[in-house]
């Protein structure tokens, strides 16, 4: 019995008549995070995890938002859904389905390692499983934060001394927290663009510690010199770094360990942060087109905490936005 399946729409549960993170308006959506390519707007009704509804309500209709706590069940059309603690943003979650007896989930996008914004991922036994894999493939190999937030300080610590801005483009929802969460704020001001600070705001709302944080003009253009810089990637190439004048930028994200990826943002004094580390594949690893051996890869190299925490009997892996996965034996999870 299937309890997922794939329309136009996007992730669809027939027994229950409702989507999962459509990719169009539909009635009714169940949403796993805030994130734009997961919480698109144009619904009639969504539903979510409640840590994460400030930010959804500022994203989409504050209206058609409903949200309730993780683990708590709800039924919709007599399918038993929860929502569980996915560990990548603040309010991200799995969906569980439950309907006579099976049990799937939905991962949403997630992370295994645990930070300070967020609820740590929560294995869920299922029978089936169905996973994002964004970073899926055997070329990556995750560093420990902590490796990367020493690195970020010591960049930072360095332009300070010389007199120059350190300007760290990430994503405003999610990665942005966890850089401030990170760093050694000791080492002088943390200035964040408005896009930046308004989530902050939310973040805080849900009682996630942040460090004090200004706005641009909140403090003398003279200490810019020594301060950190949190900035959306829309904000790079804009008049509003001029004030920054002289200032090394980076960008953090784990597509920087993508040689092409960093090599379109190189410029004098740009650096890289990514958060993980580029390995050699194992031979044959993802060469077909098909995809067939680089996913057996992914799930010896990157998922195999998480398939013996879940143990389904099958899963299902997504690449990117709208390509359908395979189906695995359950052999892999036991």
């Amino acid at each position: 019995m299937e309890l997922v399946t794939v329309r136009p729409e996007g992730l669809y549960c027939p027994q229950g008549d409702f989507y999962i993170d459509p990719w169009r308006p539909v009635e009714r959506a169940v949403l796993t995070h805030a994130h734009g390519d997961h919480a698109r707007p144009g619904s009639a009704k969504y539903l979510a995890a409640a840590p994460g509804a400030a930010v959804l309500r500022k994203r989409l209709d504050a209206a058609s938002v409903d949200v309730f706590d993780y683990a708590v069940p709800i039924d919709i059309n007599g399918v038993r859904v929860s929502l569980h603690p996915a560990g990548h943003v603040l309010g991200s979650a799995q969906v569980r389905i439950e309907y006579r007896g099976e049990v799937w989930v939905v991962s949403g996008d997630y992370k295994l390692e645990a930070d300070a914004t967020c609820m740590p991922f929560e294995p869920v036994r299922c029978h089936t499983f169905i996973t994002e894999s964004t970073f899926g493939l055997p070329i990556y190999r995750w560093v420990p934060q902590r490796q990367l937030f020493d690195d970020i300080n010591a960049w930072w610590k360095a332009n300070a001394q010389e007199g120059r801005a350190s300007v760290l483009f990430g994503y405003a929802f999610g990665k942005a927290q966890r850089l401030l969460a990170g760093v050694d704020a000791g080492i002088g001001p943390l200035v964040c663009h408005g896009a930046v600070e308004t989530v902050n705001e939310a973040y805080r709302s849900a009682h996630v510690k942040l460090p004090a944080t200004v706005r641009v003009g909140e403090i003398p253009a003279s200490e810019y010199k020594c301060a950190l810089v949190i900035a959306p990637p829309s904000a790079q190439s804009t008049p509003w770094l001029r004030r920054f004048s002289g200032y090394s930028d980076g960008f953090a994200s784990g597509w920087m360990q993508l040689r092409r990826a960093a090599q379109t943002r190189r410029r004098p004094r740009f650096r890289p942060f990514g958060s993980c580390r580029l390995a050699r594949p194992a031979a044959g690893g993802f060469c077909d087109r098909s995809g067939a051996r680089h996913r057996h890869a992914w799930l010896q190299q990157r998922a195999r905490k998480m398939v013996a925490a879940t143990r389904p009997a099958s899963l299902y892996v997504r690449y990117g936005i709208r390509r359908r996965g395979s189906r695995h034996a359950g052999r892999s999870a036991k």
